[in-house]
């Protein structure tokens, strides 16, 4: 096919697929209207997870790092692989835990929604909330 066809049916192409365009009208709201979802804060559960580590896998792990980093043959491996498995086991030893809170609101249009956030709990059960772009934030009247 010559370069001018390809051009023509390209043309045709993007001429015809013009009519298959969607349009949309928004209307403002009414006066006094307010899209603002609000509702009540139902309860704060604490969600807490807790991560404990693996000695026996820091080791493993260690040792084949360490045998690897100090690679050669005999005594080079075999103290690689020994001080890799106990630094693996040293550092896999600890635990730890993290905090979230999760909110549940029963919005005015009786829909139920859940919240998380980390660390601290903003708000307590009954307070007023309304949901924003930016969240969850009380309503102070």
């Amino acid at each position: 096919m010559s370069f001018a066809k390809i051009c023509a049916v390209m043309m045709i192409a993007v001429a015809t697929s013009a009519g298959c365009v969607a349009t949309a009208t928004v209307r403002p709201p009414p006066p006094g209207y307010d899209y603002t979802p609000t509702g009540i804060v139902e309860a704060v559960r604490p969600v807490i997870r807790r991560v404990q580590g693996n000695p026996a896998g820091g080791a493993a792990a260690g040792a084949l790092i360490g045998a690897v980093l100090f690679g050669g043959h005999g005594a080079r491996t075999l103290f690689g692989a020994a001080a890799g498995a106990a630094t693996g086991a040293a550092l896999s030893s600890g635990s730890y835990e993290t905090r979230a809170y999760e909110i549940v609101v029963r919005l005015d249009s009786g829909e139920r929604a859940v919240f998380t956030y980390r660390d601290y709990s903003p708000f307590a059960p009954g307070d007023r909330v309304e949901l924003t772009d930016d969240g969850l934030h009380r309503v102070v009247y």
